[in-house]
C-alpha cells in the first residue's frame, strides 16, 4: 500500500473529525490508533490490506439498514447475516457483527466476513477469492472499501473469512461522519471475485542429452540450383521435428558472395538452441563448421555468410564434387518449454 494512498485515508478521516467539539476524546483516541497504524504500515515490508474510497457501488451484494441503530440492539453482541447470493458458482452470506465478534477483537468495531456455503463446494480444492468490504460515507459521497492484498483461501475448514476491525463502532453513533446519515441509515456491500484454481503453467528445461543429433542433406546439381532458397526435408532430433534451410546464392549480407545456411523449427518453436553447422568437405576432413548458439532470429539459427560462393566454385576445394553439397547438422542442446498436464 502506497504512503500516498495511507495519507489520503487518514488526511479524509480526520478532516471529517475535526469539526466534532462534542466527541473530542473519541477523535483525540481515533488520531493517535490511526497514526501508530499508519507508522506500521509504511514501515512494515509485509503483505498489508488495502483501505480505499472510490465512487462505485459494490457489485456482489449490498444490505441497507434503515437504522443501524435499531439492528445493533437487535441482535446485541451477535451479527446479521444477509441472505445467501450466488458468485462464481457458488453460494456466499455477508455476516456484520455491529459491535464486534469479541472472539477476534477486545474493542468496539465493526466486524465484517464473507461465508461460503460449505455445500456449494463440490471440489475438494479449496476456494480462493479476492474479497472487497464496504460502506457508504454519504459526507464524501464515497464507497470506504477494505481489501486484501491476496486472494482469501476458503474451505470446508474454513468457510468464514472476516475483518475483525473495519471501523469503529462509535463512528456508526455520529451522522456527521458520514456513515450513518441524520435517520441513522446505513450501506454495506461486499465484492466477491473468484480467483480460478493455479493448473496452468510453463515448464522449461534445457536437454544436452539428444537423441539423433545428426542429419546430413545432400543437394545434387547445385549448380543448377536457381530458387532463392530450399528446404530439407523434415527429421527428428530430441523428439522435435526440424528443417535445414539453404539460400545457394546467398541471402542479406551474404547475397551474391556466400551461401547462406538455417536450422529451423518445423512448428516454429522460439527456443535456445545450440548447435554445429556444417558444410562437409568431400576430399579431405577440412569441413566448415560453425557453431549457432542462442534464440531464433528470423530464419532461426544460422549463418548469411556461412561460406563464400568461389569456395564453392573451386573444384579443388571439395565442396562440391560431382555437382553434389553436402550439408550437416548437429544438435547438441535445445531448451523446452512444455505445457503442464
Amino acid at each position: 500500500m502506497e504512503e500516498s494512498t495511507i495519507k489520503l485515508w487518514l488526511s479524509c478521516s480526520w478532516q471529517l473529525l475535526r469539526p466534532l467539539g462534542s466527541v473530542s476524546s473519541i477523535t483525540a483516541s481515533i488520531h493517535s490508533d490511526f497514526h501508530i497504524r499508519h507508522r506500521t504500515l509504511v514501515n512494515t515490508k509485509l503483505p498489508v490490506p488495502m483501505r480505499l474510497w472510490r465512487e462505485s457501488p459494490p457489485t456482489s451484494y449490498t444490505v441497507k439498514f434503515e437504522s443501524f441503530k435499531t439492528m445493533m440492539e437487535l441482535v446485541k453482541d451477535g451479527y446479521y447475516e444477509s441472505r445467501p447470493f450466488t458468485v462464481g458458482g457458488f453460494n456466499w452470506t455477508f455476516i456484520i457483527y455491529p459491535t464486534g465478534n469479541k472472539k477476534d477483537t477486545l474493542n468496539e468495531f465493526v466486524s465484517l466476513y464473507a461465508r461460503i456455503d460449505n455445500s456449494s463446494i463440490t471440489d475438494p480444492q479449496a476456494v480462493y477469492a479476492e474479497i472487497k468490504f464496504f460502506v457508504y460515507n454519504n459526507v464524501l459521497k464515497l464507497y470506504y472499501y477494505y481489501q486484501e492484498t491476496e486472494p482469501m483461501r476458503f474451505h470446508s475448514f474454513q468457510p468464514k473469512r472476516r475483518v475483525p476491525e473495519f471501523l469503529l463502532t462509535s463512528w456508526f453513533k455520529v451522522p456527521d461522519l458520514g456513515y450513518i446519515t441524520k435517520g441513522g441509515e446505513c450501506v454495506f456491500g461486499i465484492d466477491v471475485f473468484i480467483a480460478p484454481p493455479f493448473n496452468k503453467w510453463d515448464v522449461f528445461s534445457y536437454d544436452e542429452n539428444i537423441t539423433n543429433p545428426i542429419f546430413n542433406w545432400n543437394l545434387t546439381g547445385f549448380s543448377t540450383l536457381n530458387l532463392d532458397s530450399y528446404t530439407s526435408e523434415t527429421f527428428s532430433s530430441g523428439g522435435r521435428n526440424w528443417v535445414l534451410k539453404v539460400y545457394p546464392n546467398g541471402n542479406g549480407v551474404g547475397m551474391g558472395n556466400s551461401l547462406s545456411l538455417y536450422l529451423m523449427s518445423e512448428s516454429n518453436e522460439k527456443d535456445y538452441v545450440r548447435a554445429k553447422l556444417r558444410v562437409l568437405n568431400q576430399i579431405t576432413s577440412n569441413h566448415v563448421e560453425k557453431l549457432v548458439e542462442g534464440w531464433p532470429a528470423e530464419n532461426g539459427w544460422g549463418f548469411e555468410k556461412f561460406i563464400p560462393l568461389s569456395d564453392l566454385k573451386d573444384g579443388n576445394k571439395g565442396f562440391v564434387v560431382e555437382d553434389l553439397l553436402e550439408v550437416e547438422i548437429e544438435i547438441m542442446a535445445f531448451s523446452k518449454t512444455d505445457p503442464s498436464n
